[in-house]
């Protein structure tokens, strides 16, 4: 069911969610968490799609902040617009879309906090461009977790090492998620014998991939071994990951991903093997970080401190290459 609500108010949505209530029993009940989404006019509905699937293992209300930041948009007149879709049309959660205009853009907090679950946790996500500081953003300040994606910016990397400056505990990115399935790889890897210190690391990857730069300073806070990080467009897949390359006494360890879904590994004295490593869905990544509302310790550390060791290595490296 939708609920088209035109030039509308905070107050006006809510009582419209009590009447939904009262004629559908228990329909806007049962939530365990709010996810806010913040988007780009227009923008909105792969957003809600990846939410309304994630829905079915977090029940949740989704509340969708909807502006424009064109010179035209903000000269518009102040009005919010507003959706309400339940049942079938918002999976298994409720899903309410807010559409400011104008002046009434400015405050994304005062639309939104009128209509957050009482005492349940808020996740805000921004699926395009998100703040310099997501913790101090208005939609940020109200949140337990705060999801952005690095790779969805104009400038995938810029954004990433924004991040790692401007991280606190409960930020997270989809450049990390979206590792889950190689460091679960490459640990399986590595817990099997021969059990031999690792003495060289080679990670290659999109020029544009922040989960490239990611994996590698990963690797060299876990392996404790320097990492060389090789970023280039000539692989037959055009972003993300390549190649992780492991150098140990026994040989080479090298997972290669050659084609979108499938990985090849290659370890001494076994068979190739050909392994499911595809790139990871909006639904499944989003999926997975509502699993935790605690902070991600370990993504702290690897933005906070991986990351400027890797890039200092990096031009380390380079400037030895110049002379």
């Amino acid at each position: 069911m939708i609920v088209d609500l035109p030039d509308t108010t905070s107050a006006k949505i809510s009582k419209a969610l009590v009447r939904i209530r009262e004629d559908g029993g228990a329909v806007a009940l049962g939530r365990v968490l709010t996810l806010v989404i913040a988007t780009e006019l227009g923008n909105e509905e792969e957003a809600i799609a990846a939410a309304n699937d994630a829905s079915r293992e977090h029940p949740m209300r989704v509340l969708v902040v909807s502006t424009s930041t064109t010179e035209g948009a903000r000269n518009e007149k102040a009005r919010v617009d507003a959706q309400i879709r339940v049942g079938g049309d918002a999976g298994a959660s409720e899903v309410i879309v807010v559409t400011a205009h104008g002046d009434a853009a400015l405050d994304q907090e005062s639309l939104v906090t009128g209509l957050l679950l009482p005492d349940a946790p808020v996740v805000a996500w921004w699926p395009g461009e998100a703040p310099a500081s997501a913790s101090e953003s208005p939609l940020g300040r109200i949140a337990q977790r705060r999801i952005t994606d690095a790779a969805a910016s104009a400038n995938s990397l810029a954004a990433m090492h924004r991040m790692c400056e401007s991280y606190v505990p409960g930020d997270t990115d989809f450049a990390w998620t979206r590792l889950t399935l190689w460091r679960a790889q490459l640990a399986a890897v590595l817990d099997q014998p021969p059990y031999e210190p690792i003495t060289a690391v080679t990670v290659s990857g999109a020029a544009d991939s922040p989960s490239t730069l990611l994996l590698a300073a990963w690797l060299q806070m876990q392996l404790k071994v320097e990492v060389s990080l090789n970023v280039a467009d000539g692989s037959p897949v055009p972003t993300g990951i390549h190649s992780v390359v492991l150098e140990r006494k026994s040989g080479t360890i090298k997972l290669e991903r050659n084609v979108a879904s499938i990985a090849t590994l290659t370890q001494p004295d076994q068979p190739v093997h050909d392994i499911s490593l595809p790139r990871r869905s909006l639904r499944d990544c989003l999926a997975e970080e509502l699993r935790r509302l605690d902070p991600d310790s370990l993504f702290g550390h690897v933005v906070r401190r991986g990351v400027s060791e890797i890039t200092a290595s990096r031009e380390a490296a380079s400037r030895k290459a110049k002379i």
